[in-house]
């Protein structure tokens, strides 16, 4: 893919646009900043602006159309420049949800909106310190969990992770799925989601030729993952994915969305409100998707085994 890489900074009120001028200077690359420009400016006053999204030979900045909230209309912009085929990928910082659903935003984060603007249903993933790990479902409620594991979302979960690990370059594609329910169900005693909905669907796609273990015991999947037994683990449900993998390489991930026609990776973190605006904000995790963006993106030479 050729263009610049675009990256959208975030809530110009938390720490986006102070990692991603960080991130994006340590690694001097061609990029466009796409936010609110004078959160942008404060941390480098010299970054020269851009009119329109194309080709370019330095770090530059764009202020994106008005008429919604800044870091929304900087999403919308990006992502329609790289459905045009004008930047190689989309590099995203933390947006803060409850404040952009207090002004009327409709969806649950990054994830929902990019597959609403590619008309695509997108799978959050994240990738780092040697891990990989796929989320079934995203921000929804605990209760809702269940009802939201169909047998179609989980084969089209499965299919997305052996996609992704096509796209890093992994030969062996061996995915290990997490249980929804304690000791993923214990054969029905303590639920049947996993009987009636996740093993058939593994036993089937089994057959044609897919390399599957689970649904097993959440600890159990992680442990295979961290041993090198399994190249993704196919979480369920948010916290289930997110804690164990954030304790043990947390700055080190990148939030990729699967399954969008254009490629969009992210931050690991949030906004931090508590320390914005004090320049100590560590932009690791912005290096880490930009390089990924960079690789998926054919920009680069970095290891995409991540």
């Amino acid at each position: 893919m050729t263009g610049p890489i675009l990256i959208t900074p975030g809530d110009p009120a938390g720490i986006g646009p102070e990692v991603a001028v960080k991130a994006a200077r340590a690694l001097g690359l061609p990029a466009i900043l796409v936010g609110d420009k004078a959160a942008c400016l404060r941390w480098d006053a010299e970054l020269p602006s851009v009119e329109s999204i194309g080709p370019v030979a330095q770090l530059s900045v764009l202020q994106p159309p008005a008429g919604e909230p800044v870091e929304v209309a900087a999403i919308r912009l990006a992502a329609e420049a790289c459905l045009a085929g004008n930047a190689a990928a989309l590099v995203t910082g933390p947006i803060h949800k409850e404040r952009l659903i207090a002004q009327g935003f409709q969806y649950s984060g990054h994830t929902d909106f990019l597959g609403s603007l590619c008309g695509s249903q997108p799978m959050m993933a994240f990738v780092g310190g040697g891990l990989r790990v796929g989320l079934a479902t995203t921000h929804i409620p605990l209760a809702e969990v269940p009802k939201s594991i169909t047998a179609q979302r989980i084969e089209h979960c499965i299919r997305l992770c052996v996609e992704g690990l096509a796209q890093l370059g992994i030969e062996r594609r061996r995915i290990v799925l997490a249980g929804i329910n304690p000791h993923a169900g214990e054969n029905g005693l303590l639920g049947r989601d996993e009987l009636d909905r996740v093993h058939p669907v593994c036993e089937r796609m089994k057959e044609e030729g897919f390399d599957l273990e689970g649904p097993l015991a959440a600890e159990s999947a992680f442990l295979k993952l961290r041993r090198g037994d399994a190249d993704m683990l196919l979480a369920m449900y948010h916290d289930q994915g997110l804690t164990p993998l954030k304790m043990v390489a947390f700055g080190e991930l990148v939030n990729w969305s699967l399954g969008l026609p254009i490629i969009r990776t992210s931050v690991d973190h949030g906004t931090a409100d508590d320390i914005a605006g004090q320049g100590v904000a560590d932009p690791q995790s912005m290096v880490e998707a930009i390089q990924l963006a960079l690789a998926l993106s054919g920009g680069s030479t970095r290891s995409q085994g991540a």
